[in-house]
């Protein structure tokens, strides 16, 4: 089998260039020497991510993310995107924004932005007819943008701005806000969180239910007229007992995500994997089997391999090693194609986990 494209559909890599002063163009191993010993690691763990990474482990485009953090759950002076206001929010957001052009502008050959159907075709005719093969060829990774907790909005009718710049994603949620129920507080939407949902579906933005509750989730599902998906999200069923289970992904949700034709990404953090895993435990007590199991899972419950693909969240507030032993970077990611065929998935299945999957989403909301 030809190598795969893997598109994830979920990295804070601006977070960690304004937040720790990462440089997502070198190496993680680079990234992870530079750090040894600093409060960083303490906070995030060791690097996951780079571009050599990405060529190694065929990355070819990731939905990359503008992530503010509300300063009530602030947990040390080093968070340095915390807001109070929705115009600090805007100000952080905006940031971030701004870090992803200057990137792609600067490094052009390592990163670029896919805004249209028609780069992300050329883009991803460019990876599968001439895939990375590290160090003497090389591709430019892709990048789609999208909003990860919609408090940088701060007046509705910035959407269409924001979508003119390029941002073609958006959750409303984190934590909860003033749209709908999250992870950790609010119940479901409300009625400013339905007008941004009514404002979204106009402009043709994908909705991201990540971090929603299942009572948000269930509502935005009945009520948003445009593509749905769940960026980085796991199977609740496999969680049992888990204090992080309110932030996955009941059955009931999976299913109705699957009947609007969306597509989840599983997350291979170990805390995501195993119920109650904790930092400093056995690396050997959670694999790529564990992650295996929620592919499973959710193609078994929508009876289709269609709705799953891969969101990792890498390196979003974890890092190695709490990732599955059989991992050390994201280059290493092609390891789960290996066992997912071993369990009878076919070279067919893998490319639509791998990456058709998100193409098709991103094929029928991308403008032309």
């Amino acid at each position: 089998m030809k190598p795969l494209m893997w598109i994830d559909a979920h990295q804070d890599i601006a977070y960690n260039a304004l937040t720790f002063g990462r440089d997502i163009r070198l190496s993680a191993y680079e990234t992870r020497r530079g750090e040894a010993g600093s409060s960083t690691v303490a906070v995030n763990g060791e690097a996951l991510c780079g571009w050599e990474e990405y060529q190694r482990g065929g990355i070819g485009l990731i939905i990359a993310t503008l992530f503010v953090m509300p300063r009530r759950y602030k947990t040390g002076a080093w968070e340095k995107l915390d807001f109070a206001t929705y115009e600090e929010a805007y100000r952080l957001t905006r940031a971030q924004f701004d870090y992803y052009l200057n990137l792609c502008d600067q490094s052009p050959d390592q990163f670029c932005l896919i805004r249209t159907r028609t780069e992300l075709r050329a883009h991803v005719e460019r990876w599968l007819t001439a895939p990375p093969l590290f160090p003497q060829h090389t591709q430019p990774v892709g990048m789609v943008l999208s909003m990860e907790g919609a408090e940088g909005v701060r007046d509705q009718h910035e959407l269409e701005e924001w979508w003119q710049e390029g941002l073609r994603l958006i959750g409303p949620v984190w934590a909860g806000t003033r749209y709908c129920g999250g992870m950790y507080e609010g119940e479901g939407f409300t009625p400013e969180g339905y007008r941004l949902l009514e404002q979204m579906a106009e402009i043709g933005y994908t909705l991201d239910i990540a971090h929603m509750n299942e009572i948000s989730a269930l509502q935005a599902l009945d009520r948003y007229e445009g593509a749905v998906i769940a960026s980085h999200c796991n199977a609740a069923a496999l969680l049992k007992d888990d204090s992080a289970r309110a932030r996955h992904l009941s059955d009931r949700v999976i299913r109705r995500l699957a009947e609007r034709d969306g597509v989840i990404g599983v997350v291979p953090f170990n805390r995501f994997l195993r119920s109650g895993w904790k930092n400093g435990e056995p690396r050997e007590w959670v694999t790529l089997s564990h992650l295996a199991d929620h592919v499973d899972h959710i193609c078994q419950v929508t009876g289709s391999v269609r709705h799953v693909g891969i969101g990792t969240d890498f390196d979003g507030g974890f890092g190695f090693p709490a990732v599955p032993l059989e991992m050390d970077t994201i280059a290493d990611l092609p390891k789960l194609a290996d066992l997912l065929m071993e369990r009878g998935f076919s070279e067919q299945d893998l490319h639509a986990i791998a990456h058709a999957n998100w193409t098709r989403i991103l094929e029928q909301t991308l403008p032309a």
